[in-house]
């Protein structure tokens, strides 16, 4: 259903009620308020002189309907572009002009809806009526429409009331006018039970919904793309966009997202705190949304594929897609109806020439009766006779055929005891063969049982051996840690001794030099004693020419010299004895430092 089709039913709704006289026709000064009006909210320029120049011939007559269609068409419809005017505006103009003259709910007494609501049924009567004049809705659109206020309302709807109603003659032939349509409302028998403000607030929901073409709409959690933080959002999805608002109120638009065949969505497993998390992906971005349960996230995806789908269908409503659909089932019921009736008037017509052919079969069948039972009698004759031929050949048969069988059977017997002799001889083979091998499986349990007993006592002296195994290491570490010890122990006293060696050898080294100092000494001292005695004899004889030496004198100087040699020979076997002495001591203290280095060489040997 195209914008044209939409604006026509309101506009003749409003021409209809400025024809005060229900006589099709309308003066031209209420067209020319009309028209101004019209292009005022559909936001196009308004000719003034436009209506006088098109209706000029018939200056003082009123125009009718069919003469106001090519004016409305060429100088308002033409002109209007899709998305410059708000469609509310100009079913509410005519909705004003229609309801003074047309709705008068006090008539009946109870007003259970007020002027909004009426006119929001209104707009969706006429949104779901047929394309033909005077607007009507089927008796099925009025129940589609109904159960969808009432499961708004999370109510049932009464069917009784509604059946009751609809199955009126009138009501099925024609079909429901606006004006019937709400006084059916207004009587409050179909949404019994349900307060006022509730069933406003469902009409407003299904208004939103088919007219106002909102899909769904609702609060959702959405993740920001710069700041990356979870803000709640007004969303209002539409078959082509999905805008987000800060509140309901839908004053501040926050954003929009473009859908077509390129969008999809997925579920999301639950993160950053958040569940029920689901993302609509663009060609330019994702968009992460949180909603508030299973069951809305559910809604929503769905809602979403819906309005991607219809994009790649190139549908622009939902409801107009199921409103030609139910057209069409309706149609095609319609036709299946007629095609019914037809198809049972012809069955009728057959019927009746069947009726015909079965009374002329029944007098040829009553001939035939007549025939086949003058058949049958000398049929039942010949039937003896065969029976009779047949019985004696079948009793001469089934002996021949009897002896046949014993033979076969007797046969079969005697193969079957052959076979049964045959499998007895195989079963005792291998009976005495199972015999045999429990035989062999017990001497092999004997076997296997004292290769056991010989296993457990093997594995007690292994255990013994292990243990005396672990003692005997024990105690050669006990062993080791003692010898380790006096090892430890024999060369501190090596290093000990060979400290000592050392301070003899050098003791010994001083005593040597001190031996070779006093030797140097005592050859200097003695070849002193030598010239001081030539000196002294020289001194106490001078050699004087033609003298000789006396006897006397010759005796003294020897008793000197031999004195003085005497005390120097004694002078220097004390020394001589004292170095003696000296060596010896440092002969016996190296001897002893070599015996003791000796005897640890020997303890580290035997310890090795």
């Amino acid at each position: 259903m195209d914008l044209r089709s939409e604006l026509l039913k309101s506009i003749w709704y409003a021409f209809t009620a400025l024809d005060v006289e229900e006589s099709g026709k309308v003066s031209k000064s209420q067209l020319k308020v009309l028209s101004h009006n019209l292009c005022t909210v559909l936001n196009i320029p308004h000719d003034p002189v436009a209506l006088e120049d098109h209706f000029r011939e018939d200056d003082d007559g009123p125009v009718s309907t069919q003469g106001y269609m090519p004016y409305l068409n060429k100088y308002i419809l033409d002109k209007v572009k899709e998305g410059s005017f708000v469609k509310e505006n100009v079913d509410e103009l005519c909705w004003t002009l229609t309801a003074k003259k047309n709705y008068c709910p006090e008539k009946n007494g109870s007003i259970l809806l007020p002027n909004k609501d009426s006119f929001r049924f209104w707009c969706l009567f006429n949104f779901l009526s047929e394309d033909k004049y005077p607007l009507i809705m089927v008796p099925e659109e009025v129940e589609y429409l109904l159960k969808k206020i009432c499961a708004a309302m999370s109510a049932e709807l009464n069917c009784v009331e509604l059946e009751d109603y609809i199955s009126q003659d009138a009501v099925q032939q024609s079909g429901l006018t606006v004006w019937v349509f709400l006084d059916m409302m207004n009587s409050g028998k179909l949404t019994r039970g349900s307060d006022r403000e509730s069933l406003s607030m469902a009409i407003e929901k299904v208004y939103r919904e088919i007219v106002g073409e909102v899909l769904k709409e609702g609060y959702l959690w959405k993740k920001g793309q710069i700041r990356r933080n979870w803000t709640e959002r007004w969303f209002k999805l539409r078959p082509s966009t999905l805008t987000y608002y800060v509140s309901e109120d839908c004053k501040e638009c926050k954003g929009s997202i473009a859908l077509d065949h390129n969008c999809c969505v997925e579920v999301l497993p639950e993160r950053d705190g958040k569940r029920c998390m689901f993302c609509l992906k663009t060609l330019t971005r994702t968009y992460e949304m949180s909603a508030s349960d299973t069951k809305q996230r559910q809604e929503w995806t769905s809602a979403i594929q819906t309005a991607i789908r219809l994009h790649a269908e190139g549908k622009s409503s939902l409801h107009v897609d199921l409103k030609l659909r139910r057209r069409e089932q309706r149609e095609q019921r319609e036709k299946r109806r007629v095609a019914r009736e037809e198809e049972m008037q012809k069955l009728q017509a057959l019927q009746g020439e069947k009726e015909e052919k079965l009374a002329e079969l029944e007098l040829l069948r009553e001939a035939q009766r007549q025939a086949e039972a003058l058949l049958e009698l000398e049929e039942q004759r010949r039937r003896q006779q065969r029976e009779q031929l047949q019985q004696a050949l079948e009793a001469r048969a089934s002996m021949q055929a009897e002896m046949v069988l014993k033979e076969v059977e007797a046969e079969r017997q005697r193969k079957r005891i052959q076979e049964l002799e045959e499998m007895q001889q195989r079963l005792e083979e291998a009976l005495h063969l199972e015999i045999k091998a429990r035989q062999d499986e017990e001497t092999f349990r004997y076997a296997q049982t004292g290769l056991l007993v010989e296993e457990e006592e093997r594995m007690k002296a292994l255990m013994a051996l292990q243990e005396e195994q672990e003692e005997f290491i024990l105690k050669t570490q006990r062993e080791k840690q003692e010898l380790r010890q006096e090892m430890e122990s024999q060369s501190r006293a090596l290093e000990e001794a060979q400290q000592q060696l050392e301070e003899v050898r050098a003791n010994r080294h001083r005593v040597d030099q001190d031996v070779v100092a006093a030797q140097r000494k005592l050859r200097q001292a003695s070849t002193n004693v030598k010239h001081w005695n030539v000196q002294m004899n020289r001194l106490m004889h001078p050699i004087r020419p033609g003298e000789r030496k006396p006897s006397i004198g010759g005796s003294s100087f020897s008793s000197v010299h031999s004195m003085s040699r005497r005390d120097s020979g004694l002078r220097l076997r004390q020394q001589s004895e004292d170095n003696t002495e000296t060596k010896e001591n440092v002969d016996s203290s190296g001897g002893e430092a070599e015996r003791r280095l000796s005897q640890a060489s020997d303890r580290d040997m035997d310890n090795s």
